[in-house]
């Protein structure tokens, strides 16, 4: 059987892939989000600390989850160029407020009688899946997600099980705000988001840009 040439195997995604990749990833992203939030739940990353800060202040998470992300697009323009900071700004906005419209629709079908841990972890293999998504055309949802891109690129360390060990940080410094159940079934939720990116963005494997 022939193999393809070197120069079949890069293939670039174009201006629609991409666009339809952001809206897919961050709808995935937004929805995992929204359950989370529903259910008293808490996540790691820049999402995380959006959390905390809307848990303590009541504060819309979308707003938060903007606002801390602001300071990380330096880093991406700096380290990952314009077109990769471009699309995370695109992708951070989207999830701000898609996370927000998902909520409205949630509350029809009542998502708070569901157990803690099934909805963590469908929230968290949501959120995975969607990552990966982003992740394979060059985006991002900002802070840590691009702490982990950077370092995947440079060091060749898995972005996955990075921002595994950073969201676990994250989800045990909530102890004064959740309850033990939703604290371990955030661990969870955690650790689904994280295999699904673990299992699915390897460095080298996907040859698509």
């Amino acid at each position: 059987m022939t193999q393809p040439s070197p120069s079949k195997r890069f293939v670039p995604h174009s201006l629609v892939e991409d666009v339809l990749a952001i809206v897919t990833g961050t709808l995935f992203v937004s929805l995992g989000i929204a359950l989370f939030n529903q259910a008293g739940l808490l996540t790691g990353g820049t999402a995380g600390l959006a959390f905390l800060i809307h848990y303590r202040t009541g504060l819309s998470f979308g707003l938060v989850f903007f606002l801390i992300n602001l300071p990380f697009y330096w880093l991406a323009w700096k380290r990952m160029g314009w077109k990769f900071t471009l699309k995370t700004f695109c992708s951070v906005a989207l999830v701000s407020t898609l996370s927000g419209f998902h909520a409205h629709f949630l509350q029809l079908i009542n998502v708070t009688q569901w157990t803690p841990f099934y909805i963590a972890l469908i929230g968290g293999l949501l959120m995975g899946v969607g990552f990966v998504v982003l992740f394979r055309h060059q985006a991002s949802l900002g802070g840590i997600n691009i702490l982990a891109l950077y370092l995947q690129q440079t060091r060749g360390l898995r972005a996955g099980k990075l921002q595994m060990g950073l969201d676990i940080c994250i989800v045990l410094a909530s102890l004064t705000v959740v309850t033990p159940m939703a604290l371990a079934a955030s661990i969870l939720g955690a650790f689904a988001l994280n295999l699904a990116i673990s299992l699915n963005h390897r460095p080298g494997r996907y040859m698509s840009a």
